[in-house]
């Protein structure tokens, strides 16, 4: 393995010196640009920008001193010279691309550093997983910083996943080159609670002076609350109101707001800053989850930097919290974050700060992107074959596998059933009454069957329960080896023989999302990588997750990137109902509780 790298500060020192006062020319000068200073909140007309190996010399009214014959001269032309974005937290595997294509896909739109947390192959492949996506990482010519994932499984003895991380696994993993800290603590009930396995790996990251992610999700901000951030998680991106976001940085967290694919909790908690007027530096903008639709049609951080100029978030103050603030936090001020001496040069240039408009992208002193297009190579790892074989099924499954049985004699039951809320991560505790023929509950209306498929050991286990809010019609079903966290394999739909039809698809392709009507393949997104990712481009993987998306409206699905909150369903940390191949969680209580209420 190549790692892309720059030299060390301290190792550039003497010759960023020498640029600087003009003993030695530059690599690169861009001239004539507004200086955004996200240290001061300030923007400071002509001025120029002097680097060499890869790092800011000096930014200065005249760099002509620091120019010499083979000093690459780009001209800036009055337009705004901002760093590169920063994306404070985030999965990779969302995107459904390999960090190669992520980073590929992200370069044009301003994305320069990337702090990700690949807990999802984790689940699948263990340590050796995040090694890879660790390793994969560390080539890019953008910085990717990789958290240790904390938490596979994310709640002990809800689920079970392919492999579990331990705190040994995470002590190893701190003396890697590319870890930056710990990823979120999604086991929030553990830290409150005292857990000694999760409060040691929290131990190992801080003795190794590295960051701690949190994950409260969780409306209790009481001695719960208190308990959590007493035992160590820095930030947290589970928020959803301005009193989630005033809460946590009360505590000296800092509070993570994220625009993903599907999760829009920018406007609601940037009110803290915008409307109560709280201090900005504690507040932080990420994407979390975004799928490669969103990155290929929209953008990435720079369409959360838009959105929260939007919702009435001075353009400064946004650029703060996804540049330095994002820095600081992870003990990288000094690094990244700011187009100051020293720093890697990672800059953008854009003619409004308003629309911000990405026209030229400049990664360690290198034009990494123009106008939209990558202009750098993105090097792949070589998967071996075992992370490409990771769906294992002891069989093909039939409609049988998909019945939930009623009561003897019963003709109606009452179910619980899993809420879909559009454009949160949180859904809803609902009971139905529903019918029953032949000794099986029959879904009406809004309501479909969900299963959880196990796809790790071959058990040939199917659990199965109810969701409502998808809105499908017809006979149909989705089916997807994405499902956060343990990836088992989720199936809905609203008759069996077609979730069959789609569970015995992506078990014969190794993996990915496939949708089918009337016997029917609408769309299939081949994620041939821990049943994850892909290797293929961006472009190509977007445009088949498209049409996955309008399979699932031509089956009656109208809400805003459906398959995000059809891939969360088994996320067992994330009030208020979920499931997993154990069964139905109450995440309220951390309890199974049955699908079909007794004694009805």
């Amino acid at each position: 393995m190549t790692r892309a790298s720059i030299p060390s500060w301290p190792d550039a020192a003497a010759d960023l010196i020498a640029v600087a006062t003009g003993r030695k020319a530059a690599d690169m000068v861009i001239r004539g640009g507004r200086w955004v200073n996200v240290h001061t909140r300030e923007v400071l007309d002509n001025h120029d920008i002097a680097i060499i190996h890869g790092r800011i010399a000096c930014v200065v009214p005249d760099a002509t001193h620091s120019t010499g014959p083979d000093t690459v001269v780009l001209r800036a032309e009055g337009r705004y010279m901002i760093p590169g974005l920063c994306d404070g937290h985030m999965h990779i595997e969302s995107g459904m691309l390999t960090p190669a294509e992520f980073a590929r896909a992200v370069i044009p739109h301003g994305t320069t550093t990337m702090f990700t947390d690949p807990h999802e192959i984790a689940n699948v492949l263990g340590l050796e997983g995040v090694r890879m996506m660790h390793d994969e990482a560390l080539l890019q010519p953008v910085n990717i910083f990789t958290q240790m994932p904390s938490c596979a499984p994310s709640a002990p003895g809800m689920e079970t996943t392919g492999f579990e991380i331990t705190a040994e696994d995470v002590a190893t993993a701190m003396t890697w080159p590319g870890i930056i800290g710990l990823g979120e603590m999604m086991n929030f009930p553990g830290v409150s609670g005292g857990d000694p396995k999760m409060l040691a790996e929290i131990a190992a990251t801080q003795r190794a002076g590295k960051t701690v992610g949190g994950h409260y999700a969780s409306p209790d901000l009481g001695p719960a609350f208190a308990g959590y951030v007493a035992g160590g998680p820095a930030d947290d991106h589970e928020g959803t109101c301005q009193e989630d976001a005033v809460a946590r940085m009360r505590q000296g967290m800092r509070s993570m707001i994220r625009l993903g694919s599907a999760w829009y909790d920018v406007e609601s908690q940037i009110t803290a800053i915008t409307e109560k007027g709280l201090d900005p530096r504690n507040m932080i903008l990420c994407t979390d989850d975004c799928h490669s639709g969103t990155l290929v049609g929209e953008g990435h951080m720079n369409r959360v930097v838009r959105h929260a100029i939007d919702c009435g978030c001075d353009p400064l103050v946004a650029l703060q919290m996804a540049t330095i603030n994002t820095a600081t936090h992870f003990g990288l001020e000094r690094e990244i974050g700011s187009i100051t001496p020293g720093r890697r040069a990672d800059i953008i240039l854009t003619s409004d700060l308003r629309t911000l408009p990405i026209e030229q992208v400049i990664a360690r002193g290198r034009v990494v992107a123009q106008d939209g297009h990558c202009l750098v190579d993105c090097p792949h790892l070589d998967w071996p074959d075992h992370a490409r074989q990771t769906v294992q099924m002891a069989r093909d499954l039939t409609a049988a596998d998909f019945v939930i049985d009623a009561p003897r004699g019963a003709n109606h039951v009452t179910a619980n059933v899993i809420g879909v809320v559009e454009n949160q991560a949180p859904t809803k505790a609902l009971k139905f009454e529903l019918p029953v023929t032949e000794g099986r509950v029959q879904p009406t209306g809004d309501v479909a069957h969900i299963a959880l498929v196990e796809r790790h050991r071959a058990t040939g286990g199917v659990t199965n329960a109810l969701v409502s809010g998808f809105g499908y019609t017809g006979a149909m079903a989705l089916a997807s080896t994405v499902a956060h966290d343990s990836h088992h394999m989720i199936v809905v739909g609203t008759d069996r023989a077609q979730m069959a039809l789609a569970a015995n698809r992506l078990r014969a392709v190794g993996g990915g999302i496939v949708i089918y009507k009337e016997g029917q393949e609408l769309a299939l997104v081949e994620l041939p990588i821990a049943g994850l990712m892909s290797d293929s481009p961006a472009a190509e993987v977007a445009a088949k997750a498209d049409a996955m998306m309008q399979a699932m409206r031509d089956c009656g699905c109208t809400l805003n990137n459906a398959y995000m909150q059809h891939s969360l369903l088994a996320l067992v940390v994330i009030p208020e109902l979920r499931i997993s191949d154990l069964g139905l969680v109450d995440v309220r209580t951390f309890e199974f509780i049955p699908v079909i209420e007794p004694n009805t």
